[in-house]
């Protein structure tokens, strides 16, 4: 019988490894995984890649990971939105590498990465410091620059429901970078806020199937 369902936060983020390349979805506060990324803090691992839209806001979260020493570099669209006076002290003293990927190059880089592409080639960024040492030619009189897919070893998102096999909604704008994280990491961990019986999701409503999940917590609603 297939059940991805475990017991507790603590099983849901068991076995990560040091120096992981963690997918943490979410824009802003919503739909990102506070529940997974506290349980991450206690399980110990540290030396982290995370992959996220920001670095991180006030002191939960994100941003509690980085205070917490556990994170080597951060790859995001957002290093300075409202609140992250945790990343903006941890860059300005030298202690966190980072990144900077336009946001939509960094949602395609991760569906690349899902769809099993060996890369694309885009306009943003082109001609500017984020295109250094990258290959960059002209298309049709426009310059490119060719991005590589970006794979997690782990993906730690948070979804509105889920049935024991692993299915997935969302609840409007949590869905952001939830899904395209899900198909592209080697280990897919949600938190949710309630599951469900099979056949309780509209199937027409499924935008995560459950081939692209590993584990699910049932954690209620968001920190």
């Amino acid at each position: 019988m297939i059940d991805k369902r475990v017991r507790s936060l603590a099983e849901a983020v068991a076995g990560i490894r040091d120096g992981a390349v963690v997918l943490c979805g979410g824009f802003g506060a919503s739909g990102q995984p506070d529940h997974l990324i506290h349980a991450l803090i206690e399980q110990g691992a540290k030396d982290l890649v995370i992959v996220s839209n920001n670095a991180g806001a006030g002191h939960t979260g994100l941003a509690a990971l980085l205070d917490a020493g556990r994170v080597r570099k951060v790859i995001c669209s957002y290093p300075r939105s409202a609140g992250s006076v945790v990343f903006e002290r941890l860059w300005a003293a030298g202690k966190v590498e980072l990144e900077l990927v336009p946001q939509g190059t960094l949602s395609e880089r991760m569906r690349a990465a899902g769809a099993g592409l060996g890369g694309f080639y885009t306009p943003a960024g082109a001609g500017t410091k984020l295109a250094e040492g990258k290959e960059q030619r002209v298309i049709d009189g426009r310059l490119y620059v060719f991005e590589k897919p970006l794979k997690g070893d782990v993906a730690l998102i948070r979804a509105e429901r889920a049935d024991r096999w692993g299915n997935l909604v969302y609840r409007k704008a949590a869905r952001n970078f939830n899904p395209v994280m899900a198909m592209a990491a080697d280990l897919t961990v949600v938190e949710v806020k309630e599951t469900v019986g099979l056949g309780a999701l509209d199937p027409e409503a499924i935008v995560t199937p459950g081939i692209f999940v590993d584990r699910v917590v049932e954690v209620g609603d968001p920190l």
